[in-house]
């Protein structure tokens, strides 16, 4: 099953006809067995964009398995992410700090308390990809890398080690 197998899926959910929790419960998508977080910045969130969709729409879903893993900073330093997003991380990096001020308060006092995002990005093993290569890609959570990115270019507080939902074969 793959992103382009969900379209009508997609197409309920962008009329309004599915919350998450009911989108969450359609057994496509219980039986892929992923955590909410996941299931919901990949699929419910990104799920129908043009250009996600053009990056991610050939993934097996039922191929990936996702954990929770403690990734250190430096391995964040030229991660990539899809090719129709080329340079989106660079250019969040640019303006670290103005990007958190259009967030939520709690984010800018997250970064600043424990200096790393509040919620976890989500990264796909490069294995899973055509073509295959080697290491990680950010697949959702581009300008949370991309704050990181500038916040150690500007010297400013970063934890040595973050939190992200890791997909995996």
């Amino acid at each position: 099953m793959n992103l382009n197998d969900l379209s009508s899926l997609m197409d309920r959910r962008q009329d309004g006809g599915l919350s998450f929790e009911r989108f969450r419960s359609e057994p496509a998508l219980t039986a892929l067995r992923w955590p909410d977080d996941v299931l919901k910045n990949f699929l419910f969130d990104h799920g129908d964009n043009g250009l996600f969709v053009d990056d991610y729409g050939a993934l097996d879903l039922t191929a990936i398995t996702w954990t929770l893993e403690t990734i250190p900073s430096a391995s964040f330093h030229k991660m990539p992410t899809g090719e129709s997003e080329v340079g989106l991380i660079e250019h969040f990096a640019k303006d670290p700090l103005h990007w958190v001020a259009v967030r939520a308060p709690e984010v800018g006092r997250h970064w600043e308390d424990h200096g790393t995002w509040l919620r976890p990005p989500l990264l796909i093993d490069r294995g899973l990809l055509a073509p295959a290569s080697n290491g990680l890609q950010v697949l959702e959570g581009r300008t949370r890398v991309g704050v990181l990115r500038g916040r150690i270019r500007e010297q400013l507080h970063v934890a040595p080690e973050h939190q992200a939902w890791v997909g995996r074969s």
